[in-house]
């Protein structure tokens, strides 16, 4: 017997919901986040359906690329998987020299720079300098869905947008509680925002890891509908005063202004 997951996100199951695909894309996940090739009755048993419709998939998703089954009868994620991941990343393209300026920021100031944009109404992250005096964020990571309304990063890009494209997103995405610090109430967060100006630089503080703070400021890119923002993250309650100058002189360097009047 097959159970079909709550949805995602909080956001409601679409009444065309082809479950075949859904169950699809459950086992996909299921077998590319597992640290080592799965069973069949393992997936089953994970993704909560029958042998016999487990068996039908994994076929299906080795014929397309996307699993691999291994001498011993076991599956693991494919090259198609990896292949998705760079057609996304090249899709979203990055701002001339990014890497070059978050590296330079991370090499200057020790701290972890990171560029994300939004993409069909999530942010993602494009690109992750490490520094050895910020923390470790895994969800912080190339290519991951991170959460807008908890990330200084998160922030900078909505307070981009117009007010109704701000409330969708959030709709979108939902407003969990990564610690006690953060901001649920979409009203709180649509007045911390609503006098954000384009190149403001955002901080928070412990709302999506306790003991660690972030800055984040957006730059306009080459299409006007495209928005990127560039952070930095750091332990402690308060992000450090040169961290936030490093910050507004790599997002001036990039948009291509001067530091004193970006």
């Amino acid at each position: 017997m097959t159970h079909d997951a709550a949805p995602k996100n909080g956001r409601a199951e679409p009444t065309d919901l082809i479950r075949s695909v859904s169950r699809a894309l459950r086992v996909l996940e299921e077998v590319s986040r597992a640290d080592r090739p799965l069973p069949v009755k393992v997936i089953a048993r994970r993704c909560g359906l029958s042998l016999s419709t487990t068996y039908h998939l994994v076929r299906t998703l080795c014929f397309e690329g996307y699993l691999v089954r291994t001498t011993a009868g076991d599956y693991l994620a494919g090259g198609g998987v990896a292949e998705r991941f760079h057609d996304l990343m090249a899709a979203l393209g990055r701002p001339p020299r990014a890497q070059a300026v978050l590296r330079h920021l991370a090499d200057r100031t020790g701290h972890t720079a990171y560029l994300a944009r939004l993409h069909g109404g999530r942010m993602v992250v494009t690109f992750v300098a490490e520094g050895p005096r910020s923390p470790h964020l895994e969800d912080l990571q190339v290519g991951l869905e991170a959460a807008t309304h908890a990330t200084a990063l998160g922030k900078a890009l909505l307070g981009a947008l117009p007010a109704d494209q701000r409330r969708w997103c959030l709709a979108e995405n939902g407003m969990r509680a990564f610690t006690s610090f953060t901001t649920t109430d979409p009203d709180a967060l649509e007045a911390e925002l609503s006098s954000t100006k384009p190149g403001d630089i955002v901080t928070e503080h412990g709302q999506f890891r306790d003991g660690v703070c972030c800055a984040g400021a957006v730059l306009t890119g080459r299409r006007p509908d495209t928005v990127w923002a560039v952070g930095v993250s750091s332990r402690g309650v308060e992000v450090p005063r040169h961290l936030v100058t490093a910050l507004g002189t790599a997002v001036a360097d990039l948009a291509g202004t001067d530091p004193a009047t970006a």
